[in-house]
């Protein structure tokens, strides 16, 4: 009988623990300020349009700053780089301290700002945090690790996800701010605490550093990036249609609108944590296929559910489940990158998913934004959920043979010679 996740494989590596904790931490302040600023946006600018500019600017630092993502992944120290970031987006946050309780267009441009420095350093980091675990676990266990930072991730958001109205409600932005501002000085203790070489050491032992162009060249990385794009384009549309179908569609209020979005993250617990025990058997590319399609035929079955009920209950049954498939997938689609490179393309890899990430959204929102009034809402969520079915049904038709296995494909030759030269 195998031992349990947490008494073997990554569980086992203490820097792993340092890393998975730090993550919990500081995912749970950031999502104390996740649900916080929109409502503080909402109130200070009276408009959804200045709600939608909020997400929308998490986005585009994201997109600008992949050539510095992949840069600081590669050749940064992981463990000072880390830290410093998390440090530095707890400092990023000093200037919410001076937002009055009645804000003008002064303090909205100071929270607009605010929001554009923690975009800007989450997607510097981002990538460094994803490359850097192929040096702390065996590449067998890399599923099951990616499986519980999935797992951390979505306590914090049972965690902080109500907690931040609450907090809002009872200490304003400026409680919010410091509580959010502990955590990541908490997380940047806790990363210093992890053991691990640098992305340039990886680099010297495989003969260089690869060029963007050459690793968006290898299978693995077009896939992920093609496949990322697609699911973030139903992603970015969710965002802006979730809200209406509750409201419009439910006849809800903002308290189902709340427990909706927060019993998701049951759903993705009970997957995380059964993942990660059958992590071993399981290939990033079926885990990616099987997801998207059960994740399509799940929001198919949620967005038209009105036509037979408006019950709230039904709902909070399917968007619980649609929690488990949603992890899944992220596991895959990072589990595949990692494997599917070796150390010296990590950095560059997860910087062309993450754009691909950044600009999937993008496109998603605004088509979701435009599409909704020519075309009306239900036909708009079935496409949105078409899309995780058609990219569900592609993967399966070509998983034979598109699973990277456990040891990483290198850069190719001509890209090695080049960084050499």
């Amino acid at each position: 009988m195998s031992r349990a996740p947490w008494r073997a494989g990554p569980w086992a590596v203490p820097s792993f623990r340092a890393v998975w904790l730090s993550g919990l931490v500081s995912d749970s302040g950031d999502w104390l300020l996740f649900i916080a600023l929109p409502l503080v946006v909402l109130e200070r600018s009276g408009s959804a349009f200045g709600t939608s500019i909020a997400f929308l600017l998490e986005l585009v630092p994201g997109a600008l700053m992949t050539p510095v993502a992949s840069w600081c992944a590669e050749r940064l120290a992981p463990r000072r780089f880390l830290a410093g970031v998390a440090v530095a987006q707890g400092l990023a946050l000093l200037p919410l301290l001076l937002v009055p309780s009645q804000g003008d267009h002064a303090a909205l441009a100071t929270v607009y700002g605010v929001i554009v420095v923690e975009a800007a350093l989450t997607a510097a980091s981002d990538p460094a945090r994803n490359a850097v675990l192929p040096r702390l676990v065996p590449a067998d266990d890399l599923v099951g690790a990616n499986a519980l930072i999935g797992l951390a991730q979505n306590l914090a958001r049972l965690v902080g996800g109500p907690l931040g109205g609450v907090v809002l409600a009872a200490g304003g932005l400026r409680v919010v701010a410091l509580c959010d501002l502990a955590s990541y000085l908490v997380a940047g203790v806790l990363l210093t605490r992890i053991d691990v070489v640098s992305g340039a050491a990886d680099a010297r032992r495989t003969g260089g550093r690869a060029s963007t162009w050459s690793v968006l060249r290898l299978p693995p990385v077009r896939r992920t990036v093609a496949v990322t794009f697609g699911c973030q384009i139903a992603q970015g549309m969710f965002v802006v249609l979730f809200v209406l179908f509750v409201v419009r569609s439910l006849d809800g209020g903002s308290a189902d609108v709340g427990l909706l979005r927060g019993v998701q993250a049951v759903g993705a617990i009970a997957g995380a944590l059964v993942l990660a025990g059958l992590a071993r058997r399981a290939s990033p590319s079926a885990l990616v296929a099987l997801s998207s399609l059960t994740f399509g035929l799940l929001s198919l079955a949620l967005w038209n559910g009105p036509s037979l009920t408006t019950t709230l209950w039904p709902y909070v049954a399917g968007f619980m489940l649609a929690g488990a498939p949603g992890v899944v997938l992220g596991t895959g689609l990072t589990s595949g990158l990692q494997t599917g490179v070796d150390g010296a393309a990590h950095g560059r890899a997860f910087a062309l998913g993450n754009l691909a990430s950044y600009a999937g959204q993008g496109v998603g929102i605004l088509a979701a934004g435009l599409l909704v009034g020519p075309a009306g809402l239900r036909p708009v969520l079935d496409v949105q959920g078409a899309i995780y079915v058609s990219v569900g049904l592609l993967c399966t038709l070509t998983l034979r043979g598109a699973g990277p296995g456990p040891r990483a494909r290198a850069v190719p030759r001509p890209a090695r010679r080049a960084a050499r030269a």
